[in-house]
């Protein structure tokens, strides 16, 4: 049975229970500041656990990508070394929304796994949550019952908390859950050891393959756990567990789910995967090849999800793991160009049937992948000069030891894993201080968690409301209550979030910024300063609470931002049109950020956009508001019939079953974001950028309204004073040509007077320069400026062995060194022009450095110039003169 056979009869098996089949929810997560990826198959549904959306389906299955690269078994820097944990994999799940429980969880799980996949029962073991005192928490003696109906007890385990309590946080939703374990060991091992005694002991034979979590209590801020409203079931099946169980293979990565990949990595590389074949040097290829097949995957989901490579945040994990795979290639297969973006196509065709994004965004995965390879071969041949520099400097100095923040900053800045440098290091002889690399670890991993900290107390509930109404699009005041608040502190800032009723306040989303603006009840004024969402609740940020949370209030937006915001999110609407129209229709939008301010907005396309293309680009947009365009809005639009409108649907984007519609003229997009009434309260589009994201992404910056009138009026002011300094010529693009030419030739004759000047000085110098044990020295003040310094410097050097000149000069009140040094003396003496300059930049208050035979420095100290002369021949003396 091949991959794909099994993913669909796990799904056509629970639609036979009534379950609705759904799509995977992106892999990159929005509207969750707790998440980034998509970890867990329950991550979609959790805003129904939180009880912030209401139940469509009782019973759901599906099949969901995730990432994970933190965590239990899952640290990135693990996946590969074993042969069955992974950053991306697929999560099979069913769920109930308080309908079926544990009995039919358990009968279903078994029917499907012994009967339907046939696999072998007396290969099963599951456990069961054995309780926990601690937490006033019984066994779970109903799902220890329930499983006695089809396994003998000595197959049914006792679980600890950690292994069988299944926590969504800190806080929120949880419960006691069973774990399905497969023995996948040989009968012969199987007879000496029991499967038993080898669950959840990370045996990579004995393997847990589904987890039935039993939603049944709420984890409140304080620790203490309540009992939930309505009982759910979460579940989820590792889909690369189980297809290599019941393809019958001993590694995840033997499976049709990576072989096509592997092959295409021996191809690329001309080495061999051989899983069972555990010598030193095949294994590091098995290690190589295995961490490529699973990145390839990770980093082409979450760019087709829209989440590109970047410096921080999710971005920052997307170029991590690329790295890693370029890293590996480069290091254990010996691949020495880029090659990652020649395997998306392989992928594609694999995987693109259940995940129809890989096949419509290949093109654009290709071309981000190759430019992030290509920038990363730079990096590492820049790594690779860097620590043979610290080693040649090392070892001049007769060190034995790279210190551990240099080999922390070849690790975080160039991607060279431990292991790399130490190999380096041993061909110098040197070693490295991997206590003090693990202490610059552990203070990043520190920053990184104190940065990403939040505190959240419990909500308090003010009063009963079942659903939180927007309504921002009619109205931006409204009369409203306060339901619920709470405590959260971020980054040691304290901040309330309130939630109300009902709400005018526009949250955070679809490249909008949230609203802000204030609620006032009984005299006192309370200012929301954002507004977000966050799994499905409108979450209001301000810096204060109510005195009487009981109070009625009176809400009001700020008009002003939320009437610049909607003008320019209305704009890139019509942007976005008008770049399919003049580009072509690959355009797709790939961010945006709209605010009172101005508009920014990322779109695929493949090359620089020409000036004349963005002047008919915004031509373009301000004929559609002028041409007073009255917006058509449909909410609650069934999705289908939306898409039958002809809206635009973003990569990326979580859709629900009703959208809101936005159509100006024949610019039809899903949108939940605040817009004009007409297009002509715009008033004009002006575009002030262009530029590139990444390989295939573009950005256009563009401004409205006032914004783009002041713009307009600053350039009319900016012409008007070039005019009066030109003195009101007819034509001023012909007078400003003039002046660029009679600059172009004043400095040619520049030039030429500055090169006559240095040949006139040079013959002095030579005249000067004195022989000393073999050595032609010379230190001397100059009227010459900094290049000029070096231009004589540079042409003695062609003209006269074994120099070691010193020249200084004092320029508009700024001293000048520069130092020069023929490269045989560099080497005979294992000298430094850079060092030297640096220590005479002392006296003129300044620094400087270069190269080993030449080097210069600046400084504001011109007084000094005559101790840099001074000092600068004892230093000569003390190297070269004979004892």
């Amino acid at each position: 049975m091949t991959a794909n056979q099994i993913r669909q009869q796990f799904l056509e098996f629970f639609k036979g229970k009534q379950h609705e089949i759904v799509p995977s929810a992106p892999m990159v997560v929005k509207n969750d500041p707790t998440l980034m990826f998509t970890n867990a198959g329950m991550n979609q549904f959790k805003d129904i656990f939180l009880g912030n959306s209401p139940v469509k389906y009782p019973r759901i299955a599906n099949t969901q990508k995730c990432l994970r690269v933190s965590g239990k078994h899952n640290d990135l820097e693990e996946v590969g070394v074993d042969t069955y944990h992974h950053t991306m994999f697929e999560m099979l799940g069913n769920w109930s929304f308080g309908d079926y429980f544990k009995k039919e969880a358990i009968a279903w799980s078994w029917e499907l796994l012994t009967e339907v996949y046939k696999i072998d029962k007396s290969r099963l073991y599951v456990t069961v949550f054995e309780g926990s005192p601690e937490e006033g928490l019984e066994k779970d003696h109903e799902a220890f019952n329930e499983w006695k109906k089809y396994l003998s007890e000595d197959r049914i385990l006792n679980g600890s908390k950690k292994d069988n309590f299944w926590e969504m946080g800190d806080t929120g939703p949880c419960g006691p859950c069973t774990e399905i374990h497969y023995d996948g060991r040989s009968d012969e091992e199987r007879a000496k050891i029991s499967g038993a005694d080898l669950v959840n002991k990370d045996n990579p034979q004995v393997i847990e393959i589904w987890n039935n979590v039993f939603m049944e209590f709420n984890r409140k801020a304080d620790g203490s756990l309540e009992k939930l409203p309505a009982q759910h079931v979460d579940t989820g099946m590792g889909f690369e567990r189980l297809v290599r169980v019941l393809q019958g293979k001993q590694s995840n990565y033997d499976t049709d789910v990576f072989s096509p990949l592997i092959e295409k990595i021996e191809s690329l590389s001309g080495l061999r995967y051989k899983s069972n074949d555990t010598h030193k040097q095949q294994e590091i290829i098995n290690i190589g090849m295995r961490v490529i097949a699973d990145h390839i995957r990770a980093i082409s989901f979450s760019i087709a999800d829209g989440q590109l490579p970047s410096n921080t945040g999710a971005g920052y994990v997307i170029r991590r793991i690329l790295r890693r795979a370029v890293r590996y290639g480069y290091q254990s297969l010996g691949i020495k160009e880029p090659f990652l973006h020649r395997m998306v196509h392989v992928l594609a065709n694999q995987m693109g049937h259940a995940f129809p994004e890989l096949n419509a965004q290949k093109q654009l995965i290709e071309k981000v992948i190759k430019e992030e390879e290509q920038s990363f071969y730079r990096t590492l041949e820049n790594g690779l000069k860097r620590i043979d520099q610290v080693c040649i400097d090392l070892n001049a100095k007769k060190q034995k030891t790279i210190p551990g923040d240099v080999v922390f900053e070849l690790y975080d800045t160039f991607g060279f894993p431990l292991d790399l440098t130490q190999l380096i290091a041993k061909g110098y002889e040197l070693q490295i201080d991997e206590q003090g690399f693990r202490k610059n670890l552990e203070l990043q991993k520190n920053r990184s968690r104190k940065a990403g900290n939040i505190e959240t107390d419990d909500w308090i509930i003010i009063s009963d409301d079942d659903v939180e109404e927007f309504v921002g699009y009619d109205f931006t005041k409204a009369t409203i209550n306060l339901v619920k608040y709470r405590k959260v502190k971020i980054k040691n800032k304290e901040q309330y979030q309130l939630v109300f009723n009902l709400t005018p306040f526009y949250p955070e989303g679809g490249g909008q910024v949230g609203d802000t603006g204030y609620i006032e009840a009984e005299g006192e004024r309370i200012y929301i300063t954002d507004t977000k969402k966050e799994n499905n609740l409108i979450i209001h940020f301000s810096d204060a609470i109510p005195t009487n949370p009981q109070a009625t209030f009176n809400a009001v937006v700020n008009h002003h931002k939320r009437i610049y915001t909607a003008r320019n999110h209305t704009a890139t609407h019509l942007l976005h049109e008008s770049l399919r129209a003049v580009l072509g229709t690959h355009v797709e939008q790939k961010g945006s950020l709209v605010d009172e301010n101005y508009l920014r907005f990322d779109f695929s396309h493949f090359s620089k956009v020409s000036e004349e293309e963005l002047k008919a680009i915004e031509n373009m947009v301000n004929e559609k508001i002028r041409a007073n365009i009255l917006l058509e809005e449909y909410r609650n639009l069934p999705i289908e019939k939306g898409k039958e409108m002809g809206a635009m649907a973003l990569f990326g984007e979580k859709y629900g079953d009703t959208v809101r519609v936005i159509k100006f003229g024949t610019s039809i997009e899903f949108c939940g974001g605040t817009h004009v009434k007409n297009t002509a309260e715009i008033g004009r589009f002006k575009i002030i950028s262009e530029s590139a994201v990444a390989a295939g992404i573009r950005r256009i910056e563009a401004i409205t309204s006032d914004k783009a009138d002041s713009y307009y009026q600053e350039k009319e002011f900016l012409i008007k004073e070039i005019n009066d300094l030109l003195k009101n010529p007819k034509d001023i693009k012909k007078a400003i040509n003039d002046i660029i030419t009679e600059n172009s030739q004043l400095k040619k004759q520049i030039e030429i007077l500055s090169r006559e000047k240095v040949k006139n000085i040079k013959q002095e110098v030579i005249k000067e320069i004195k022989p000393l044990n073999g050595i032609n020295f010379l230190a001397r003040k100059l009227d010459l400026d900094a290049q000029q310094i070096k231009d004589l410097a540079f042409q003695l050097k062609n003209e006269m062995p074994n120099l070691f000149l010193v020249f200084v000069s004092e320029q508009a009140g700024k001293a000048n060194i520069g130092v020069l040094i023929s490269e045989e003396i560099v080497k005979d003496k294992n000298l430094h022009a850079g060092n030297i300059v640096k220590e005479l930049a002392k006296e003129i208050n300044g620094g400087g450095g270069g190269q080993a035979f030449y080097a210069s420095a600046g400084g504001t100290n011109p007084q000094g110039l005559e101790q840099v002369l001074l000092k600068a021949e004892n230093i000569f003396k003390t190297i070269f003169t004979k004892n």
